[in-house]
């Protein structure tokens, strides 16, 4: 790997290296459980600029990078994009149903919040 490919890679934990400590601790934010339940809807790998958060791009950064640390979103660089994905087979295969239970909690709180997201 080059350099400058180096550059651009970045540090996930290895599926067996996930802690549910981490994974409860990411999805603990409604910012970062917002992003997830977008990624879970929409399925695909999405750019960082497709989520539109009330938080300063710092601070999504930030989210971003935690999701990632915690086991819960896989990142990638394409060209100049960083995109995102979601973890479900590796959180499931760990934590079977977690994920569901979250996503269907947090749906189930947004209905009752009338929050659209």
């Amino acid at each position: 790997m080059t350099t400058a490919a180096s550059a651009r890679a970045l540090d996930h934990p290895a599926r067996d290296e996930i802690r549910l400590e981490a994974v409860l601790h990411a999805l603990s934010d409604p910012v970062r459980l917002r992003i997830v339940r977008e990624m879970a809807r929409e399925d695909a790998e999405l750019s960082c600029s497709y989520f539109d958060l009330p938080v300063t791009k710092s601070t999504t950064t930030h989210h971003f990078r935690v999701l990632r640390e915690g086991g819960v979103i896989r990142q990638t660089y394409r060209g100049t994009a960083k995109l995102n994905a979601l973890r479900g087979e590796d959180l499931d295969a760990l934590f079977p149903g977690l994920l569901d239970a979250v996503l269907t909690a947090a749906e189930a709180q947004a209905t009752r919040e009338n929050d659209p997201a």
